[in-house]
């Protein structure tokens, strides 16, 4: 079963509806326990860092959702919910993430017009499960804008261009990013979710792993 973290940010059942039409249970959840219980975990996002972890905090969700990373389990950060992955964002102030990634938020540089809203080719850079047989120059569909800023540029599997070089697709481990909508993003993002959704059948069978 894959969790969908349910914290009022997100994009929800279409997320849950692109998992289930690619074969795999997925539950929408506000709920830690179940998140805990969970195969795999996808944190969903749109809309404010600051206003996202409160909104986490307030569901008691990120000791659950740091006891999955730290299980290895198969977890998947989508726009805003990559973003609460790093240590902090300029967004609105100075606020603290999740800190699973070394890194910070940032915005789009000035003369960008932002959001970056439409469709972007991939560039990818490494292997990366998520992305198997998916095309190199393949498009998906973006709206944020900010950006991550790894610290380390090993944790970017895959780029997007638009005005500068976008950090599009992280990973380490079982623990991913994307900066796209996959759930917005036709047939590409489609076989990305369902990427996810063997890595977190396959962990299911061996979970020790």
């Amino acid at each position: 079963m894959i969790a969908i973290i349910d914290y009022g940010m997100g994009n929800l059942r279409s997320v849950q509806k692109s998992l289930e039409k690619a074969g795999f249970a997925a539950v929408v959840t506000s709920d830690p326990g179940e998140v805990m219980a969970a195969g795999g975990v996808i944190l969903p996002g749109v809309g404010a860092f600051r206003d996202a972890m409160d909104n986490l905090q307030r569901a008691g969700m990120i000791p659950a959702i740091m006891e999955a990373i730290r299980g290895n389990r198969p977890f998947l950060g989508i726009c805003l919910g990559m973003q609460l992955l790093f240590e902090t964002s300029e967004e609105d102030g100075y606020h603290r993430g999740l800190g699973v990634f070394a890194g910070e938020v940032k915005r789009l540089p000035a003369g960008l017009k932002v959001p970056h809203m439409g469709w972007n080719q991939l560039e990818q850079r490494c292997r990366c499960p998520i992305l198997e047989g998916i095309p190199e120059g393949s498009a998906f569909y973006f709206v944020h804008s900010y950006i991550v800023v790894p610290r380390s540029e090993d944790l970017i599997t895959a780029t997007t261009s638009y005005g500068i070089t976008c950090p599009a697709v992280v990973g380490r481990g079982r623990v991913f990013g994307v900066q796209f909508h996959p759930e917005k993003s036709s047939s590409m993002g489609q076989e990305i979710l369902r990427n996810f959704g063997r890595l977190v059948r396959e962990y299911d069978g061996h979970p020790g792993h």
